[in-house]
């Protein structure tokens, strides 16, 4: 089965907003016929807490590199709305663009 990712846009969003925009993308992407990899951390080796513990300085960056390991497993990426104003995200179009990912957009 073909895996798809995706990437939204998180800073200044409410939990609320973020799982409704993930739930609304993972719709689409099943109805295509994609498994969708998971690039949402929220276990408890990735809490602010942990991660000071395990050393980690710089937690976006934490975040940004597993995505980067997650989309390895990827044939295609998924970009939500807002996408191209985040940091994080037009990070991870690079590398989906440059690794040869099939990029799909939010409509």
């Amino acid at each position: 089965m073909m895996k798809a990712m995706l990437s939204q846009p998180m800073a200044g969003k409410t939990d609320e907003e973020i799982i409704e925009t993930r739930e609304r993308a993972i719709k689409v992407l099943h109805e295509k016929g994609y498994e969708v990899v998971n690039t949402l951390f929220t276990d408890e080796w990735y809490s602010e807490e942990s991660m000071r513990e395990r050393g980690v300085a710089n937690r976006p960056l934490c975040f940004l590199a597993k995505s980067l390991e997650n989309m390895s497993l990827c044939h295609v990426a998924y970009f939500c709305k807002g996408w191209e104003k985040t940091r994080g995200c037009k990070l991870e179009h690079d590398a989906a663009v440059a690794y040869g990912l099939t990029v799909l957009y939010e409509e």
